[in-house]
């Protein structure tokens, strides 16, 4: 049956994410292997490939559904310069529900080219949140791809202290600190807005 089907589909899915969060945690994202991947899973191989190419595809289905989490709606969440940086909150809350991973991405057995693709893609989030509180005619004091690499570059160093304090302080504590750090800033940027030149 079709629905039978659907939750068999998503019960693989779920069961080789969460093998490769594991795995990445234990040993790093380099050294899992698809075999390793089947084993914790305790699926086939042939059953693993009919879903995903290789670990790297399985990899950005992950990322995927984080951005998901991340971006907001924009039916919901009107641009507010106020409260800039909405990704923080929504990602220090799916990072304290997920620390142990976070452990294993950027502690002791830290997986850089696993950090490079978040910080590749929380970027690509905030540089689309900075987009949406420009206003029309107007030109930010600072080109947006550098506010949008220094924010993420900031909310990474949050992150790791997080780890080193043992996560002592609740996700809105952290949300709240990364702010009082962060937004004045992009505030500065784009509040004092400079009339766009012609060309």
């Amino acid at each position: 049956m079709p629905g039978n089907n659907d939750r068999r589909v998503r019960r693989t899915r779920a069961a080789l994410r969460e093998a490769l969060m594991e795995l990445m945690t234990e040993k790093g994202y380099d050294a899992v292997t698809v075999q390793d991947l089947i084993d914790r899973a305790d699926v086939g191989r042939s059953t693993f490939y009919a879903h995903y190419t290789d670990k790297a595809d399985l990899l950005d289905e992950l990322l995927t559904e984080l951005r998901g989490m991340l971006v907001p709606s924009a039916s919901t969440d009107a641009p507010d310069r106020r409260r800039p940086l909405r990704f923080s909150l929504e990602m220090f809350r799916h990072v304290s529900d997920q620390r142990v991973l976070l452990l294993g991405l950027i502690g002791p057995t830290g997986t850089s080219p696993v950090v490079a693709q978040i910080e590749r893609m929380l970027t690509d989030v905030v540089r689309g949140e900075l987009d949406g509180l420009v206003e029309p005619g107007t030109t930010p004091r600072a080109p947006l791809d550098l506010v949008a690499s220094s924010v993420v570059a900031s909310y990474l160093a949050a992150l790791r202290w997080w780890v080193d304090t043992e996560f002592t302080r609740t996700p809105e504590q952290m949300d709240a600190i990364f702010s009082a750090i962060v937004a004045p800033g992009v505030r500065a940027v784009l509040a004092p807005l400079l009339p766009r030149t012609a060309n």
